[in-house]
């Protein structure tokens, strides 16, 4: 849940990396660190996929990493809020 309010804090035409998900994660519990790869798990449980905007999260390197939905809809929500 704490990582799903993170991922209603990302502006709309604005992207987040796991990590830096991880990151913010980890400070707001007072954690020395958070993996990315859990995070990652979190994102993708989100049943509510359109309210909480797990597509604007990213790979580090800007790849399009994972969403249950398909890669091809995580695109074209992407595209239609002018991030890619």
């Amino acid at each position: 849940m704490a990582v799903w309010e993170i991922l209603k804090t990302i502006p709309y035409g604005q992207t987040m990396t796991y990590g830096a998900l991880a990151i913010r994660l980890a400070q707001q519990q007072s954690l020395q660190r958070m993996s990315a790869q859990a995070v990652g798990g979190a994102v993708g449980h989100n049943p509510i996929a359109l309210i909480i905007p797990c597509h604007r999260v990213i790979g580090a390197d800007g790849s399009l990493t994972g969403y249950a939905a398909g890669l091809d809809k995580k695109r074209f929500l992407l595209q239609l809020e002018q991030i890619i």
